[in-house]
């Protein structure tokens, strides 16, 4: 790896719309300095603001372990909560509470999201609601959201829905009921800071820890043949 490639990423299509824009403007700011030097201070700042828009829909690749029985995270972030909790009811998973991970994602994260695990999408919920800030527990209740429900091969499911935060305002999926997806598979992006939660098979117990910071894609989430009880970290 160059330098070079450590710091420019490839950008999700999705990104190119605000890029433009963004440049679009800061060109405009940069030709009105021309005319009125009190503005150049402006345009700098758009130059900013334009490298992080196309940062933020940055889409780097990612080395998903591919071992049978891991389930990964399905984004960059850290874990905010550890916790039981019922699925949504809108994915008919019943009303037995399972182990819940929620990974929060600010607006310095990639929002590319990634399949937990791969089998069958048997179900997609969409669900409007309030845009609370995404880390607090009520917003897994209140916020807009978009579930899935993946049913393995053996039977199993597990649930990862996509929770709309404070400031972001479009949560986009990019499957549809019936697709077959390959676990660390791209299958959605959120704008602008969110939290994406994973609901565990019951008896499958999580290998990360409060705090810890994830990599979509990559960060082993839980191992469903493993019997190691819940793991604890130091943190140092």
């Amino acid at each position: 790896m160059n330098m070079l490639s450590t710091f420019i990423k490839p950008m999700h299509k999705e990104g190119r719309r605000f890029v433009a824009i963004s440049a679009g403007i800061t060109a405009a700011f940069f030709f009105l300095a021309w005319l009125l030097p009190i503005l150049t201070f402006l345009a700098w700042i758009m130059v900013g603001i334009t490298i992080w828009v196309y940062y933020f829909f940055r889409d780097p690749k990612r080395f998903t372990p591919i071992r049978e029985g891991l389930i990964v995270s399905p984004a960059d972030g850290v874990i905010s909560l550890i916790e039981p909790a019922v699925p949504p009811t809108e994915l008919g998973m019943g009303p037995e509470a399972l182990t819940r991970v929620s990974v929060f994602m600010n607006v310095f994260n990639c929002h590319v999201n990634r399949a937990p695990i791969g089998g069958e999408i048997v179900s997609i919920a969409y669900r409007p609601g309030k845009f609370f800030n995404a880390s607090l527990d009520k917003a897994s209740v209140d916020n807009e959201r978009n579930s899935l429900c993946i049913q393995m091969p053996d039977g199993r499911q597990i649930a990862v829905v996509q929770i709309a935060g404070l400031v972001a305002r479009r949560i986009m999926c990019f499957n549809n009921t019936g697709d077959n997806i390959k676990t660390g598979e791209r299958f959605g992006l959120i704008r602008f800071g969110s939290r994406l939660d994973v609901y565990l098979p019951e008896g499958v117990q999580p290998m990360v820890s409060l705090g810890q910071t994830m990599v979509a894609g990559e960060t082993v989430l839980a191992d469903m043949k493993s019997q190691e009880p819940v793991r604890l970290a130091r943190k140092d």
